[in-house]
C-alpha cells in the first residue's frame, strides 16, 4: 500500500511538472515557452491532468465516494471535491468556452501534493512496523529438535512447546525457552539493544531470534509461534500504531466540521462575488481556491503521524506503548512509583562489602566463608559463594559442615574451624567480635545484612550481603527529577532497608512495610492528592497497583500478569527507560499540540484570503494552483514536524540529582 502510494506520487509528479511549467506559475518564474505540438494550454492541460486526476487521485476519489454512500463527509471528501471541481470546470471551459480560463494545473498539483502528504504519513506509520517485523525474519527457518535421543532438523512451525532443542555455536535461537544443559553467551542486542552478549547456563531464559556465540547448549521450548517475545513485540507495536489517541478523536471531529466550513466558504465566496458583479470565472476561481486551501489534510495527519513516529521511536528505545492512549497518558505523569525488589534492585542478594580485622586478608576471609557456606542452600550463603567465585577465588570443600538454625554455620575448612553467622553464634562459641560490632551496625544501617566470620576462635571480619541496586536505576531517578517528576518507592520490605536504597538512589518518598494487597490502595491515596501516577513493577503482587495507576509500566522480563496488566512495557530490565518513556510521551504530546495549532490557525487565516477578502484592497486573488501548493505545504510541515521525533536525544534528560523534596 505504501509502495502503491509512492508509485502514484512519482508518476503524477513527473506528469505535473511540465503542466506547471507552462502554467501561470511557470510564467511567474520566467518560463515563457508555449506548450509543445502547437497545443493550447487548455488542451495540453487536459491531456496531462486527466490521468493524474483519475489514476493518481483515485484513492481520494474512491474514498470520498464510499463516504458519501454512507452519508458521511471527511477529509477525502474535501480533497476529491477540490480536485474534481478544478478538473470539471477546466474540461467545461476547454470544450465549451474555448479554454479561456482553466485550472488543470491546480487539479494536478492538488492531487500530486496530497499524494506526497499521505505517502509521508503512511511511510512513518508503517516504517516501524516493517522494522520490527523484520526481526521475525531473523528467526531460522528450521530448528534442531532432540527426538528419541537424536537431533532432527524440522521446520520452525512444527516445533511445539516442551520439546528439547539443540543450539550450536553461531546458530540463531529458534524459539523462546529455558536452558537445560551446556553454557554459552548469546547476543540479545536485537531485543534489548545491549551490545554485550549475555551468559546462558542451565535454568536461564533464551529468546527466539537471538544469536548464540561460542558454546553449545540445549533448551526446552516454552513459547513458539505468536507466543514468542518477538511476536508479542510486533503485535504491541502494531496495535499501538493502529489505535487512536484522545487528541485524534478531537481532530477527527474538527475535520468533519471543517469539510462543511470549506464547502460553505467556497459557495459563499462564489455567490458573494457574483452578487458583487464579478464574472462567473472570477467567482469560481475564488470558490475553488477556498475549497482547495481548506483541505484538512494537515489537521487529519497532525496526531497520527506524531503517535506513529513516537511509538516507533519508543520501540527502538526498548519502550513499548500498548496503545496511543497509553502514550498520551504517560505524557501527563507527574509521579512515578517504583516497586523495589526486581525493579530498582537486581532481585537477588549479593556481597556488597567485606570488612576484615587488621592483619587479615579480604580474599582469605571471603574464601573461608564461601567454603564454609558452600553446602548451604540459604540465599545469604549462595550470595557469599557467588561473590567468591566472582573474584576468581578457589573454594575448597569443607571437611565437616553443621548448620545452626537461626544463627549460622560451623564448618571445618583446611583444618580450620570456621564460623559464619550472627552475634548469637559468636557468643555461643566464645568469639570476641567487639571490634567488629561498629562496622556491622553501620552496614545494617545501610539496609544490608551483616554476618560475622571467625576461624579457630578468632574474629576475621564481617561480610555484608544485600539486594544490589541497578546502576540504571540511579540514571532513571536523576532523569525523572530533571523532567520534574516526583519519585516514590513502594515496597513490602522493612523501612530501614527501603530508606537505605532510597538514599542511595535519591528517591523522594518511601512507603515501606506494605502488603501486596495494599499496594493498589497506596496508589489510590497518591491519586487522591491530585497526582497523576505511573506505577513500575514486575511481579504478580504488582498487578493490582499497575491496574490502579494512571499508567502501569511493567518490566518486560516480569511475570505475564504484570505485563498483561500494564499500559507500557519495558523490554529490558532498565528502570532508566521509565524516564525515556515519559520524556518521549511529552515530546509526542508537544508535537501533537504544535501540529493541531498550526493546522487550525492556518485554515482560519487561509480560507478568507483564498476566498478573495484581500482583492478589493490589494487586488490579490489566490489562484487554485497556488492554493493547492500552500495547502500541501501545510501538510508537509505537519508531517516533517512529527518525523523530528526520531531525533530526540534522551541523553539530555539525564542531569545531576536534585535536592530531595520535603
Amino acid at each position: 500500500m505504501v509502495n502503491d502510494m509512492l508509485r502514484r506520487f512519482v508518476i503524477s509528479a513527473v506528469v505535473t511538472v511540465p503542466l506547471i511549467l507552462y502554467s501561470p506559475i511557470g510564467a511567474s518564474v520566467g518560463f515563457t515557452a508555449m506548450p509543445p505540438f502547437g497545443l493550447s494550454m487548455a488542451w495540453f492541460g487536459l491531456l496531462l491532468a486527466t490521468p493524474v486526476v483519475w489514476w493518481g487521485g483515485w484513492p481520494f476519489i474512491s474514498a470520498a465516494w464510499r463516504a458519501l454512500r454512507q452519508r458521511e463527509a471527511n477529509m477525502m471528501t474535501l480533497i476529491a471535491t477540490g480536485i474534481l471541481v478544478s478538473w470539471v470546470f477546466s474540461v467545461y471551459s476547454t470544450l465549451a468556452l474555448g479554454g479561456a480560463e482553466v485550472f488543470f494545473e491546480a487539479a494536478a498539483m492538488l492531487t500530486t501534493l496530497s499524494l506526497l502528504g499521505h505517502w509521508l504519513e503512511m511511510r512513518s506509520r508503517f516504517a516501524t512496523g516493517r522494522a520490527v517485523e523484520a526481526l521475525l525474519k531473523l528467526s531460522p527457518a528450521t530448528a534442531r529438535v532432540v527426538r528419541s535421543g537424536q537431533e532432527t532438523e524440522v521446520p520452525l512451525d512444527q516445533v511445539v512447546v516442551g520439546e528439547v532443542i539443540a543450539v550450536r555455536p553461531g546458530d540463531r535461537v529458534p524459539v523462546d525457552g529455558e536452558v537445560l544443559t551446556g553454557n554459552s553467551y548469546v547476543d540479545e542486542s536485537m531485543i534489548t539493544g545491549e551490545p554485550v552478549p549475555v551468559a546462558k547456563t542451565a535454568g536461564i531464559h533464551v529468546t527466539g531470534g537471538t544469536v548464540n556465540q561460542t558454546g553449545a547448549f540445549t533448551f526446552r521450548a516454552t513459547a513458539v509461534g505468536a507466543d514468542t517475545a518477538l511476536s508479542r513485540i510486533v503485535q504491541l507495536v502494531q496495535n499501538a500504531q493502529a489505535s487512536k489517541a484522545p487528541a485524534q478523536r478531537v481532530a477527527d471531529t474538527a475535520g468533519k466540521y471543517l469539510v462543511f466550513v470549506a464547502l460553505s466558504s467556497g459557495l459563499i465566496a462564489f455567490l458573494a462575488w457574483v452578487l458583487l458583479g464579478e464574472s462567473v470565472v472570477f467567482a469560481l476561481t475564488a470558490a475553488v481556491s477556498a475549497i482547495v486551501i481548506a483541505c484538512p489534510d494537515a489537521l487529519a495527519l497532525a496526531t497520527p503521524t506524531a503517535v506513529t513516529v513516537g511509538v516507533g521511536r519508543g520501540a527502538r528505545e526498548g519502550v513499548l506503548f500498548k496503545n496511543a492512549g497509553a502514550l498520551e497518558a504517560t505524557a501527563s505523569v507527574d509521579t512515578v512509583v517504583f516497586d523495589k525488589t526486581g525493579t530498582l534492585t537486581e532481585g537477588k542478594p549479593a556481597v556488597t562489602d567485606v570488612v576484615q580485622v587488621p592483619g587479615a586478608s579480604k580474599d582469605d576471609l571471603l574464601r573461608l566463608a564461601a567454603s564454609a557456606d558452600s553446602p548451604s542452600q540459604h540465599p545469604l550463603a549462595e550470595a557469599i559463594v557467588a561473590g567468591a567465585r566472582a573474584r576468581g577465588l578457589e573454594i575448597p570443600k569443607p571437611d565437616a559442615f553443621d548448620s545452626v538454625p537461626g544463627q549460622g554455620v560451623i564448618a571445618t575448612v583446611i583444618g580450620q574451624r570456621v564460623l559464619i553467622g550472627n552475634v548469637k553464634l559468636m557468643s555461643r562459641e566464645g568469639v570476641d567480635v567487639a571490634a567488629m560490632i561498629g562496622a556491622a551496625q553501620s552496614l545494617a544501617g545501610d539496609g544490608k545484612t551483616a554476618v560475622y566470620v571467625a576461624a579457630d576462635g578468632q574474629a576475621l571480619g564481617v561480610i555484608a550481603v544485600a539486594d544490589t541496586v541497578r546502576e540504571t536505576a540511579r540514571q532513571g531517578v536523576r532523569a525523572l527529577h530533571h523532567a520534574g517528576v516526583r519519585t516514590v518507592m513502594l515496597t513490602g520490605d522493612n523501612a530501614r532497608t527501603a530508606a537505605a536504597v532510597a538514599r542511595d538512589l535519591g528517591i523522594d518518598t518511601v512507603i515501606a512495610d506494605v502488603l501486596p494487597e495494599d499496594k493498589a490502595r497506596e496508589i489510590k491515596k497518591l491519586q487522591g492528592t491530585g497526582r497523576t501516577v505511573a506505577m513500575v513493577g514486575d511481579g504478580v503482587n504488582d498487578a493490582p497497583a499497575l491496574a490502579q495507576a494512571n499508567v502501569g509500566i511493567a518490566i518486560g522480563t516480569g511475570t505475564d500478569v504484570a505485563v498483561e496488566t500494564a499500559d507500557v512495557i519495558l523490554v529490558r530490565n532498565d528502570p532508566a527507560a521509565v524516564a525515556r518513556a515519559v520524556v518521549l510521551a511529552r515530546r509526542v504530546e508537544s508535537k501533537i499540540r504544535q501540529n493541531l495549532f498550526w493546522a487550525a490557525a492556518y485554515n482560519v487565516l487561509a480560507i478568507p484570503i483564498a476566498a478573495g477578502v484581500l482583492y478589493p484592497s490589494y487586488g490579490l486573488l489566490l489562484r487554485p494552483e497556488w492554493a493547492a501548493l500552500l495547502m500541501s505545504a501545510s501538510t508537509v510541515i505537519v508531517t516533517v514536524n512529527a518525523l523530528l521525533l526520531n531525533r530526540v536525544r534522551f541523553e539530555r534528560a539525564v542531569a545531576p540529582p536534585l535536592p530531595l523534596s520535603a
